[in-house]
């Protein structure tokens, strides 16, 4: 298997993923203090929200890069 089709076949899972979840979250430490022999971590979760066409396009590309890559030229 070609190093094409293997991109091809990750950018369509990514695309899939990306519709159904429709975005990820990440945890981000935002303010840390120690307290002698506590130590105090606030955490903050973030969501980034990824729009229905990059999916969509996403799955293209990589259907469009698995379909070009079977022709030989």
């Amino acid at each position: 298997m070609g190093g094409i089709k293997i991109l091809a076949i990750i950018l369509i899972a990514v695309g899939v993923l990306a519709l159904i979840y429709g975005g990820f979250s990440y945890i981000s430490d935002t303010h840390t203090t120690d307290l002698g022999l506590f130590k105090l971590t606030f955490q903050d979760k973030e969501r980034v929200h990824v729009p229905v066409w990059a999916g969509i396009g996403t799955i293209v590309i990589g259907s469009a890069l698995l379909l070009f890559s079977r022709k030989k030229l």
